[in-house]
């Protein structure tokens, strides 16, 4: 490739100017090759699908309110329970398919050794979804 560049002392100098005649031609040949190409590869094999329902059926898991207040009573769901009878109803809780989610909340004043007893109890009877809930600021 030559640069030719025209000065007024010499007509034959070097020119600053690009040949674009090659590029412009692999281009060329690029988006004709593509072009026979693409249909090809589209029309592989003409399959009739059937039409099926792609949604799932998820059932939703039923949601617990275990509520334990400033004097450590313990609430399963607005009820008023004791630390045995709460085992008996995790452990109900623990057996059902999908397993409930527990939402644990807890005054901010309870003692913190009444919420591990609950946790403890939790563990033991085989729930796994348990999370605590708070307020924001």
């Amino acid at each position: 490739m030559s640069f030719h560049m025209q000065n007024d002392q010499n007509e034959d100098a070097i020119m600053a100017e690009i040949n674009m005649t090659p590029m412009v031609d692999v281009m060329l040949v690029l988006l004709i090759i593509f072009m026979i190409t693409l249909p090809v590869i589209q029309q592989a094999v003409k399959v009739e699908l059937p039409k099926a329902n792609s949604v799932r059926n998820e059932i939703k898991p039923e949601s617990v309110q275990l509520t334990i207040d400033a004097k450590g009573q313990i609430f399963w769901n607005s009820t008023a329970i004791d630390l045995k009878t709460f085992h008996g109803y995790a452990e109900k809780a623990a057996e059902k398919e999908p397993q409930p989610e527990i939402n644990l909340r807890a005054d901010k004043s309870v003692k913190y050794e009444y919420v591990a007893q609950v946790l403890a109890a939790s563990r033991r009877a085989g729930l796994t979804k348990l999370g605590f809930v708070t307020e924001p600021d």
